[in-house]
């Protein structure tokens, strides 16, 4: 057993950040005679102290511990820096002495602090980070009793200073551990920005210029911003913030100007890093701006960014989400050196996301986060903050009419602060305030309809249940097979048989985002707008996705081509569309739903595999089908004993579902109707509605009111139709047959 190690520093996972814990492999562990639990000094250029963890079998064999941006500050050593680790006795605190680093106000602050601090080893002059909801607060270890590494218990006294003090590099510090979910991301920003910076002279060796600039691309909210201000935080570097439009100005020459004082100001202070946000905002294409101005902050922005001097020492970080509209002279090497995209985060990111906004969050006990990272698909960094503060809002809601407010003191009581919890019920209620970010413009709110609540339609069911649940809840079965799931389905047949319940009842199951187009609503009379909005429909959806699009009466706005008279309009979104679901850039985790009762006039080209691979006849319901819609309408109505579902049923033979549900609304307002009278108070109708019965003599009067919907030489067309699909499709398997018997395959 040795007295201590050297290990290289590494970075923390979000959920142990803000707890004060180093993780180091087990063999480490027990070479230097550690425990889970015991205290360890952690020695940089300054000493800290932290809770032994064991590490997670990922770093098993690796000489690393894993602490957190707290911990490295204090220490005062960056990621992958040497470091000493031993096990060292440290005495109980007695009392402890902490002032903020910035003007704060904590209802029950010592009592507060004592719960996050229990169990955690400090000394005097190290930095203490509290999270909070919204911005963490951090406080400055003034003093400690007795003297030295001290591990405050359950008896300790705190003592909180009102004041605030100044500590350089504290105070709104934004740490590795505070973005989650962007790890490959922040692995190309450092090797970008770090080695640069802290160790020019490997590139003086390797005698190659260090990369002078890195574009940050993405949807907005993804983390772009943190990135930059995290990498500036953690390499000390200086840094200086520049937003797009603050650098414009109205006189000649003061534009330009500006931009020279910000990289004069950068090289006389370096190492620096220059962060501009909203590039596009001030570099934009130069063939495409009418003013002259933008032409000359692009060209001072070239000239710069070429006549660096103090190389390596000056990194510029940009960041946009429309990168296709920077001058393309900034995007060559030598000025913007590597473009990286922050995209939307897959499951496991919205989960790091949420540890680390719900880290100083009361949770209720048993709260599985994985569950909300699960159902939040297309969700980015900034909404799953906003989810967070408005479930905890929701949480205050609930809280707040039980809450006593001492007169005396005018003080919240501690023990309602104690008693705040953030339920599972209370990120259900955000769930319902809080969409996308990416899905805002086309955001539909979908009723909750359930495969439960439509009545037979069983093989649609599992046709559309296999292309849009399946993919979602097991993508491994098709990579198992080697195959894609189908990329669009056409639900077709006679009005008022539940097309569109179909894809509401889909867009729920699947809890996939769903993007609802009425067909008419995207033709316009002017040229390239109806195209304009297909392109756009389909960008929300990749970047949204997995996402349903569902386009209602497809018939009017992708009608045959060559049979309209609408100056082509609608004949170019056809064209858009197949452009767009098969087109060189590729749809991923995106399905199209299509529902129309004229599959006759639908463009052919659109009926092909590889886009509508599914056509779904979605026929009137026979006697079964019939049974099980009346029962689910007729679900809690006072029904009379001589009310048969069968009998019903049997009696409706034609009829579609929605003409079984006006024949249920009608038999209930005949039954209204004959106890309710005109001029009766209110108290004298409630009093005769209570023993009210719907009898079978209501449901014959209702069905003779009530007519089908589609008539029987309607009915015989679309039989027809789905016959000459069905043909098809035969026709197409017999031809694979013959060319295997042909060839010799079988």
């Amino acid at each position: 057993m040795t007295e201590e190690i050297t290990v290289s520093v590494g970075q923390a996972y979000p959920r142990d950040a803000g707890r004060g814990i180093a993780r180091l492999d087990k063999v480490l562990m027990e070479s230097i005679g550690v425990v889970s639990g015991d205290i360890v000094e952690i020695k940089g250029k300054e000493k800290c102290y932290a809770i032994a963890w064991p590490g997670y079998p990922d770093d098993a064999g690796k000489e690393m511990i894993r602490i957190d941006g707290n911990l490295r500050n204090n220490a005062k050593v960056s990621i992958d820096d040497k470091v000493t680790v031993r096990k060292v006795t440290v005495s109980e605190a007695e009392k402890i002495s902490l002032a903020p680093t910035r003007e704060t106000r904590l209802v029950g602050g010592p009592r507060f602090i004592l719960r996050i601090l229990e169990g955690r080893p400090v000394i005097k002059g190290q930095s203490v980070r509290v999270e909070a909801v919204s911005n963490p607060v951090s406080f400055v270890v003034l003093s400690t009793s007795p003297a030295g590494p001290v591990v405050v218990t359950r008896n300790t006294q705190i003592h909180i200073r009102e004041s605030a003090v100044v500590q350089e590099g504290v105070s709104g510090q934004i740490t590795y551990e505070d973005i989650g979910g962007l790890k490959r991301e922040l692995g190309l920003v450092r090797e970008m920005i770090e080695l640069p910076l802290k160790h020019p002279e490997l590139f003086r060796k390797l005698a190659v210029d260090p990369p002078k600039g890195v574009l940050l691309y993405g949807p907005p909210g993804t983390g772009k911003t943190l990135i930059a201000r995290a990498v500036a935080s953690e390499t000390d570097a200086n840094f200086i913030s520049v937003s797009g439009p603050e650098v414009v100005s109205k006189y000649y020459g003061e534009s330009e100007h500006k931009l020279r004082q910000i990289f004069e100001e950068a090289e006389k202070n370096a190492p620096t890093i220059i962060f501009i946000d909203e590039i596009d905002s001030i570099a934009p294409k130069r063939d495409e701006v009418w003013g002259e101005m933008e032409r000359r902050i692009v060209a001072q922005l070239l000239s710069l960014m070429d006549g660096l001097a103090s190389r390596g020492k000056v990194i510029v970080i940009a960041a946009t989400n429309r990168p296709n509209s920077i001058d393309e002279a900034l995007r060559r090497g030598g000025r913007f050196d590597r473009e990286i995209e922050v995209g939307i985060p897959d499951s496991a990111g919205r989960l790091q996301i949420l540890f680390v906004h719900t880290r100083g969050m009361p949770l209720e006990e048993g709260l599985n986060l994985e569950e909300i990272a699960a159902v939040t698909h297309g969700f980015v960094g900034a909404d799953l903050s906003s989810l967070c503060k408005e479930a905890a809002m929701h949480a205050l809601r609930r809280m707040l009419p039980d809450m006593r407010i001492d007169d005396a003191e005018d003080e919240i009581p501690p023990e309602f602060m104690e008693s705040l919890q953030v339920t599972r019920k209370d990120f259900d209620d955000a769930l319902r305030n809080i969409e996308p970010s990416a899905m805002r413009e086309v955001f539909v709110e979908v009723p909750s309809v359930r495969w439960a609540d439509i009545g037979g339609l069983d093989a649609a069911k599992q046709e559309l249940s296999e292309a849009v649940e399946w993919p979602l809840k097991y993508p491994e079965l098709f990579e198992a097979v080697n195959t894609r799931p189908p990329r669009g389905i056409m639900l077709f047949g006679p009005p008022g048989t539940g097309k569109t319940m179909l894809a509401k009842a889909v867009a729920t199951e699947s809890e996939a985002n769903f993007i609802s187009i009425k067909g008419p609503e995207l033709l316009s009379r002017y040229v390239g707008e109806s195209e304009r909005a297909v392109r756009e429909t389909f960008r929300k959806a990749r970047q949204a996705a997995p996402a349903v699009i569902f386009f209602d009466e497809i018939d009017s706005m992708a009608s045959e081509r060559g049979s309209s008279i609408d100056a082509h309009a609608s004949e170019r979104v056809v064209s858009q569309i197949l452009t767009e679901i098969d087109g060189v850039e590729e749809l991923r985790d995106v399905v199209i739903i299509a529902a129309t009762n004229r599959p006759d006039i639908v463009d052919p080209a659109l009926l092909r595999p590889g886009r509508f691979d599914r056509l779904i006849y979605v026929h009137p319901p026979d006697m079964e089908g019939r049974q099980k819609i009346f029962g689910i309408h007729l679900q809690g109505k006072p029904l009379a004993d001589d009310v048969s579902i069968r009998e019903l049923a049997h009696m409706t033979e034609g009829y579609v579902g929605s003409d079984i549900e006006a024949i249920c609304r009608e038999a209930s307002m005949l039954a209204l109707r004959e106890v309710v009278t005109p001029g009766i108070s209110r108290d004298e109708a409630r009093a005769r509605v209570m023993g009210i019965k719907i009898t079978s003599v209501h449901f014959v009067k209702a069905i003779r009111r009530v007519k089908p919907t589609t008539s029987r030489t309607a009915m015989s067309l679309y039989e027809q139709a789905s016959e000459a699909f069905a043909r098809y499709a035969a026709n197409e398997e017999e031809k694979v047959q013959d060319l295997g018997g042909e060839t010799g395959y079988q």
